[in-house]
């Protein structure tokens, strides 16, 4: 039987428009009466995730930044996976030629949240997101400077497709001592990429591990959906796990169960099939 559901936001639990449809919507509801706990987790900020879930049935734990932050919501805080300040450093220090394309998140309420020092918010993939959270953001005069005060939670790159590939490839030649999870999420269509860097181990699966370990659900009771690179982990460690019709190649080839695109609620009719019958 299944007790908890873990679900992508993003192409999965959101439709087209970035919206929950209502036929998810209901299925979420069913599996909320028969008592399963829900998970959303996303790579999305805290508050950004937030917005998007304002319809969801509670209880509701929300796992935001690809693994890094676990709350409640309106509750507490579970876990927060902070990056360390040295490695925070070195990371910005192997990607100065991409400061443009680059942020960094801290575990903070109201303005401040996510700084930026020369980033430019006016590319359509950067503009609609900073009009839903501009009132958390900060501009800094450099972001090295702002790790003087706290650690942050994820050093984060987006832009064009390929010039994310050469922002992972200096990552990953920053000294192996400096532990840290490197997250991607890609949409060729687009020609749009975010690339995260967490602590070691702040990841989506380790995430929905703990949370499990945490509620007291057995590996076999866990379902998770999701889309795309970021998912992987979650969708191998969930005792059931579906891709979504319109996921990326790389996890349609995964040899999971394969259901219908997020246009579509793909989700509800996952629900429906694994978890409420």
């Amino acid at each position: 039987m299944i007790r908890l559901v873990a679900l992508d936001l993003d192409g999965t639990l959101l439709d087209g428009r970035g919206r929950v449809p209502a036929e998810n919507l209901e299925a979420l509801a069913a599996a909320a009466r028969q008592g399963v706990h829900l998970v959303v987790v996303t790579g999305r900020s805290y508050p950004f995730a937030l917005q998007a879930v304002d319809e969801l049935p509670d209880p509701l734990t929300l796992v935001a930044y690809n693994g890094a932050v676990a709350r409640v919501r309106g509750g507490g805080t579970l876990a927060v996976r902070h990056l360390t300040q040295d490695t925070a450093r070195r990371v910005l220090e192997a990607t100065r030629p991409w400061r443009a394309s680059t942020l960094m998140q801290f575990d903070r309420d109201g303005a401040g949240q996510t700084v930026f020092d020369r980033m430019s918010w006016e590319p359509p993939n950067r503009r609609g997101y900073y009009e839903r959270i501009r009132h958390l953001v900060r501009a800094v005069d450099d972001l090295e400077r702002a790790l003087d005060d706290d650690p942050p939670v994820q050093v984060a790159f987006n832009g064009g497709t390929r010039e994310m590939a050469d922002v992972v490839a200096a990552v990953g030649a920053v000294d192996g001592q400096h532990a840290m999870a490197v997250s991607v999420t890609s949409y060729p269509a687009r020609d749009f990429t975010l690339v995260d860097v967490n602590a070691a181990g702040a990841t989506k699966g380790p995430a929905l591990a703990d949370i499990a370990r945490h509620l007291g659900v057995a590996r076999h009771e866990v379902f998770a959906i999701g889309d795309n690179h970021n998912d992987v982990d979650m969708l191998r460690w969930a005792g059931t796990a579906v891709v979504m019709g319109n996921a990326e190649p790389e996890l349609l080839a995964l040899g999971l169960p394969v259901t219908a695109p997020n246009t579509e609620a793909g989700v509800a009719q996952a629900l429906r099939r694994y978890v409420l019958g």
